[in-house]
């Protein structure tokens, strides 16, 4: 179980998709349902599709383009941001989230979602979920042209949302983000271990993680400051 500083947390940044949302959606879809229609487009194997998926993946992988619904669309031609409708009924919040958002509320922290989801799968996430009622603020890293991944990146949201990154707390289901905001100075950073409810857990030896926020709960209650 992850123990953290509470007294010393006043902002909340979260990530989106395996963080508060089940990865399941974004697992099926870049890896089952888009090979599928590169198969049926190029009339080639599906094998032979993931691996062109696989192998275009890695191309891009920690850069804006992974991320980035235009890019695919133009690069697979196919409609991306479309296609998502094909299965939206697998988008799903975590049980734990609406538990976690509550608390965090309740303490009068302030909440951030900062997600390197593009915005045309944002606008279908929040619209599935209402999840941004929830949240007190929504940064999408496509507005800023780089993902977390980078300095600049964390850089340029701190100057735009003015916490204190000694006092923020920082949650991501990805190791490799995690490291890049301990690198810019976020004082207190938690991992997620189980982001797809359809695989098995991660283990997480860098950073404090969790898989079930509700552990948490009572802790959340720590006043700051």
């Amino acid at each position: 179980m992850a123990k953290l500083n509470w007294s010393e947390i006043e902002t909340v940044l979260l990530d989106m998709d395996g963080t508060l949302l089940d990865l399941h959606f974004d697992t099926f879809f870049w890896l089952t349902l888009v090979p599928q229609k590169i198969a049926q487009k190029q009339s080639i194997t599906l094998e032979q599709a993931n691996a062109l998926m696989a192998k275009e993946l890695a191309k891009v992988q920690g850069h804006i383009q992974w991320y980035c619904l235009d890019y695919w669309s133009e690069l697979l031609d196919l409609d991306i941001a479309t296609m998502k409708y094909e299965v939206e009924h697998l988008i799903a919040l975590r049980e734990d989230t609406l538990p976690f958002l509550n608390a965090l509320k309740t303490s009068g922290r302030r909440v951030i979602l900062l997600t390197n989801a593009h915005q045309g799968s944002l606008s279908l996430k929040l619209e599935r979920t209402k999840l941004d009622e929830h949240i007190d603020e929504i940064v999408s890293t496509h507005q800023y042209g780089v993902p977390k991944e980078y300095q600049s990146l964390w850089q340029q949201v701190h100057s735009d949302y003015g916490f204190i990154p000694a006092k923020t707390l920082f949650v991501d289901d990805s190791v490799p983000i995690l490291h890049a905001a301990q690198t810019y100075g976020i004082g207190h950073l938690l991992g997620v271990e189980n982001p797809d409810s359809h695989k098995p857990h991660n283990a997480i030896e860098a950073f404090p993680s969790v898989n079930d926020y509700r552990v948490l709960l009572s802790d959340i209650k720590t006043p700051f400051g």
